[in-house]
């Protein structure tokens, strides 16, 4: 009986573990059958973007989190693939910061030189996964979002590419919930010119508040500033956003600081992290 392998996912995870079979097929040797569940209707995973936040087009939850304007904030030789370099990609050098639509464009291009797009089942969801010990298989359950059909299978093996950049932290804040301004998770990003004139807090002091900082700055935010737990980042920021310690409550549009300072504010985006969260597999 042919060996049967579920791969959920089919962003940069999925597609290089189906580009590794692929490689072992070329090389003359068996392989098993791939079935590669994707729950968008495109490869690329967290490299898709879209414009849609909360809920997508058939009700579930928005995978990704990419905005329109991303640049990377690493070089690219750090995401490099050892097997397909972005020269040998784009056929000439490129600058080591590039934008989203870059490295979509990259991760893709590695992924047909393998033909692989054949083992992938788009708007697909897995809606659960589990194991029977008697029989020494998985069971996944999946539903296509354009039928509504739903559908059994059975795996001796599955692996789980999905990431984990999708569901929001969200910590308790005294006084956030009233207000009156916007707040959102970093996820729900999407573009900087909505925040026009605006002063913007955001909690949070990593990855996601540098680069939402200097985007929201850079279309022309009139304040930012970050509200970190640990510790600043401690750069040389522009003259217009400032580092301070983690909040300690929220009065109307008013924030309070540990220092005994605070500022008034139009809109908070949560830069908080995400949590490992796969549904599907909660029983295994």
């Amino acid at each position: 009986m042919t060996t049967r392998i579920a791969i959920i996912g089919a962003g940069p995870s999925g597609l290089s573990q189906m580009r590794a079979f692929a490689l072992l097929e070329s090389s003359g040797q068996k392989i098993p059958e791939i079935v590669c569940f994707e729950k968008q209707s495109d490869w690329g995973g967290m490299w898709n973007y879209t414009w849609r936040t909360g809920l997508g087009e058939y009700g579930e939850p928005v995978h990704g989190g990419m905005y329109r304007l991303l640049w990377s904030n690493a070089p690219k030789e750090c995401h490099e693939f050892a097997d397909y370099s972005f020269d040998q990609h784009f056929s000439k050098p490129i600058p080591s910061f590039i934008p989203r639509e870059a490295f979509r464009d990259y991760i893709l291009g590695r992924a047909k030189k393998s033909n692989i797009q054949q083992h992938i089942q788009f708007n697909t969801l897995v809606s659960f996964v589990e194991f029977d010990h008697e029989k020494d298989i998985f069971h996944v359950r999946t539903k296509n979002l354009t039928t509504g059909k739903s559908s059994n299978e059975n795996f001796d093996y599955v692996i789980v590419a999905v990431g984990h950049f999708s569901m929001p932290n969200v910590p308790h804040i005294e006084g956030i919930k009233t207000f009156p301004g916007r707040v959102f998770h970093s996820h729900d990003f999407r573009d900087a010119r909505q925040f026009v004139e605006q002063n913007i807090l955001l909690i949070g002091g990593s990855l996601s508040a540098e680069d939402i900082a200097l985007q929201t700055l850079k279309f022309g935010a009139k304040s930012i500033t970050i509200s970190y737990r640990t510790k600043p980042m401690g750069f040389k920021w522009p003259s217009n956003i400032e580092e301070k310690s983690l909040l300690t409550r929220i009065q109307g549009r008013t924030v309070h600081f540990p220092d005994g300072s605070s500022r008034d504010f139009d809109s908070i985006i949560l830069c908080t992290g995400y949590k490992h969260y796969f549904p599907f597999c909660q029983t295994i």
